[in-house]
């Protein structure tokens, strides 16, 4: 994939499947997570090269509306509307999307993230991390078979980002879900499996204990697997996959 106008791609000659679990997408910036995200959840239109999300086509743009029903998304950075409650929020997600049942799907949502107690709170007032939460239940209002989480534990506190690691795995145990992020430790923490991409290629695909074998002695870094996603970067893609 590449831009328009723009002769070095992107995204350059990745293929990957997401099963069920959590994978995190990691890489330094200019590596292409951005551009794959967007790509993702279908807000990057503009590009050449072929893309498909759960099996359909997104040049054909008669796909679009069926793509965005099937996944979620939570970005680094939502807006929202701080005088919305919780359960305004999620509604008008579940609006959007054109959820059927939605009673049931909102209430159900905002359950699963531990917002119960908090539905009638508006969102203006909840800490940073629960508005995370509340993102998240926008995100799975439709019951997506692929949820996509941009950088979801920035900004939060220590104790804030273990609860949120926790709540990751436990989506993951009944969709796919893709995270991406800068933290190695989350990586650890909340991933079965890791893609490392390195200027637009695939430069690790496996899963996190594999990717921990990489490290060697001397590679940059205060954990293993620190130090073999450094070790990774260094070689490139030329990895052996």
């Amino acid at each position: 994939m590449a831009y328009r106008g723009k002769k070095t791609p992107a995204i350059d000659n990745l293929s990957v499947g997401f099963g069920d679990g959590v994978t995190s997408v990691v890489g330094p910036n200019g590596s292409g997570k951005s551009t794959l995200f967007r790509s993702l959840v279908t807000l990057q239109r503009r590009y050449a090269g072929q893309l498909s999300v759960l099996g359909h086509d997104l040049h054909d743009t008669s796909s679009l509306l069926e793509v965005r029903r099937r996944i979620g998304y939570l970005p680094q950075d939502f807006d929202f509307t701080p005088s919305f409650t919780v359960h305004e929020f999620v509604s008008y997600v579940a609006w959007l999307k054109r959820v059927s049942n939605p009673a049931n799907a909102i209430n159900e949502a905002i359950a699963a993230v531990g917002l119960t107690e908090q539905r009638d709170v508006r969102l203006g007032r909840l800490s940073g991390g629960m508005r995370r939460r509340a993102g998240i239940a926008q995100a799975i209002v439709n019951s997506p078979e692929l949820l996509l989480l941009d950088e979801p534990t920035a900004g939060l506190d220590p104790e804030q980002r273990i609860n949120f690691r926790q709540l990751i795995r436990d989506l993951g145990t009944v969709r796919g879900v893709i995270t991406s992020t800068h933290l190695i430790e989350d990586v650890r923490a909340a991933s079965n499996h890791v893609i490392v991409l390195s200027l637009g290629r695939l430069a690790f695909n496996g899963s996190v204990d594999d990717l921990e074998l990489r490290a060697r002695e001397g590679s940059v870094g205060d954990t293993p697997l620190e130090r073999a996603y450094t070790e990774v970067l260094k070689n490139g893609s030329g990895a052996d996959l």
